[in-house]
């Protein structure tokens, strides 16, 4: 049986990688009306990947006995600035999750619960991936400048990204 305190993280996880998707898809509709499908898809697969997250987390507790006690998600922001601005929040955001990912990890090593360290190793390492790939597309964003053609480029770049399902 798992751990009151681990449950609790877990399913405060649960409720934030639940945010996180419906964040990135009210990304993915604001770059769709912008006529930016390429920065639409990838939002809409990043969307995907944090649904994927959220259902590790809720097997998870399943697996281990614990209960999943889902809560309403906050209401995401549906307006946005400049594409930039988009990707800095995308890394703020991600930011919180990998603090939110390394404190689950301090109470799992409090609580001695080897099989939950072991479980969010994964997370630790999706966090790191994470924050790289979106500091890559800011450092691209930031190299032209809002150029309508770099733009384009990157829509077309990012529009090649397809959803493979966290295993």
């Amino acid at each position: 049986m798992i751990k009151e305190a681990v449950a609790k993280s877990i399913n405060d996880q649960i409720n934030k990688e639940y945010y996180s998707s419906y964040l990135y898809l009210s990304m993915s509709a604001f770059f769709e009306s912008e006529g930016l499908k390429g920065f639409a898809n990838w939002m809409r697969i990043q969307a995907k990947e944090e649904a994927d997250h959220a259902d590790k987390f809720f097997d998870y507790l399943n697996d281990r006995g614990g209960r999943v006690m889902l809560r309403a998600i906050d209401q995401v922001p549906t307006e946005f600035g400049s594409v930039l601005e988009v990707f800095e929040q995308v890394l703020e955001h991600e930011e919180f999750v990998t603090e939110s990912v390394n404190n689950m990890m301090d109470i799992a090593i409090k609580e001695n619960d080897h099989a939950t360290k072991s479980f969010l190793q994964w997370f630790v390492d999706e966090q790191v991936e994470e924050e790289a790939t979106v500091g890559d597309i800011i450092n691209n964003l930031k190299l032209i400048k809002g150029d309508g053609q770099g733009i384009l480029m990157m829509d077309r770049e990012l529009g090649a990204r397809s959803y493979v399902k966290a295993e």
